[in-house]
């Protein structure tokens, strides 16, 4: 399955570049000047996870294949964006067809980058973004809901449930608070707000672009962007845009040793990936053998015939049953015959929640 991150943030904090590092490559033109982003550019990138590695070498697969993550890099935004001002109608609308946020915060100084307000504040930043968010919305939810509630009063229950839905978010847009803190925990209600598509009802990653020399730590701008992240249940990660686009195009000995040298184990990458999947309460299977080792994601709570339509919708309307074996058991036992010879390989149903590390193999008919 994979998902759609929007990287989004005023205009030369580092969005493209990061774009580029990101998807290795330079489809997104980095320069100094606002709106250098016109059309959103879009990357998927392979996530790296060693377990699948792993996988492959016991199994001796001749391919490996990482699931996917994608990027969508979107225009800068500015003051009044939801009013139109900057292309921000257009803008607005990239950001509506994303999964999640990623909000680039530049938190470096450098008087060589202009900076849009001359300033570097990015918790300042971020709340320009926002607002402009939610200014979107509740314009949006001011139409939408009392039009719903009308009707409700007429007694048409499809806009009953809407309306008891989307008030409480137009009154937390209101107070100047984000919708996605009203999220509802029925599984119907969070249907109906999904289908509202309302911005500030997505899940945001903070992303605070410092220095090199600030990579490993962070410096005293990502620690109020952390602060701020805290307060919001949100998720906040430290990467070096220029760091991230030094390491593309070496190779993997060339890149350890370079991260080493600066204090680092991973890449930025990695960070963002790990924040993404937590901010998504998403999960990774395996699927083995030895054309390929392949990894795949669906969302936490996702069950068998899920996990099988993934992979094709025909192996979810003819499922059987999955034959599941758990990556701690497939990888200690040495493979698919020895964790079934040991009693590791289970025959699952329809109802069978998939754990994340799991080992499958469907069994369909159509």
């Amino acid at each position: 399955m994979g998902f759609r991150c929007g990287i989004v943030g005023l205009p030369n904090v580092g969005k493209s570049t990061l774009f580029n590092a990101l998807t290795e490559t330079q489809a997104a033109q980095a320069a100094n000047y606002p709106f250098c982003t016109i059309e959103p550019n879009v990357g998927n990138v392979g996530v790296p996870d060693p377990r699948l590695d792993k996988l492959a070498a016991i199994a001796g697969s001749a391919k490996i294949i990482p699931t996917q993550l994608g990027f969508v890099d979107i225009a800068g935004l500015v003051r009044g964006a939801s009013k139109g001002e900057g292309l921000g109608n257009q803008f607005l609308g990239n950001i509506r067809e994303v999964d999640a946020i990623v909000h680039v915060l530049r938190c470096f100084e450098n008087d060589d980058i202009q900076h849009v307000d001359n300033k570097i504040d990015p918790v300042s930043d971020a709340e320009t973004v926002e607002t402009e968010l939610m200014l979107s919305d509740l314009e949006s939810l001011e139409k939408r809901v009392p039009a719903a509630q009308k009707k409700a009063a007429q007694g048409d229950k499809e806009n009953k449930l809407l309306a008891a839905v989307l008030a409480p978010a137009l009154e937390l847009l209101r107070e100047g608070k984000p919708a996605r803190l009203a999220w509802p925990k029925d599984e119907e209600e969070r249907k109906v707000f999904a289908s509202a598509q309302l911005l500030t009802a997505k899940p945001v990653l903070y992303v605070c672009n410092v220095e090199e020399e600030c990579a490993a730590n962070g410096n005293a701008f990502s620690e109020a962007v952390f602060a701020k992240a805290k307060t919001e249940g949100a998720n906040a990660v430290i990467v070096s845009a220029a760091i991230e686009s030094e390491l593309t195009g070496m190779d993997d000995d060339e890149r350890m040793v370079f991260l080493e040298e600066m204090g680092l184990h991973e890449t930025g990458l990695a960070r963002v990936i790990r924040s993404g999947y937590d901010l998504l309460h998403l999960i990774t299977f395996f699927t083995v053998g030895p054309k390929e080792a392949r990894a795949w994601t669906v969302h936490q709570g996702a069950k068998a015939p899920d996990a099988a339509g993934e992979i094709h919708s025909d192996m979810q309307r003819g499922f059987i049953r999955a034959e599941t074996i758990a990556y701690d058991d497939f990888v200690g036992l040495g493979g698919e015959n020895a964790a079934k010879e040991a009693g590791k390989l289970r025959q699952e149903g329809k109802e069978y929640v998939i754990a994340d590390g799991d080992v499958l193999h469907f069994k369909f008919n159509v």
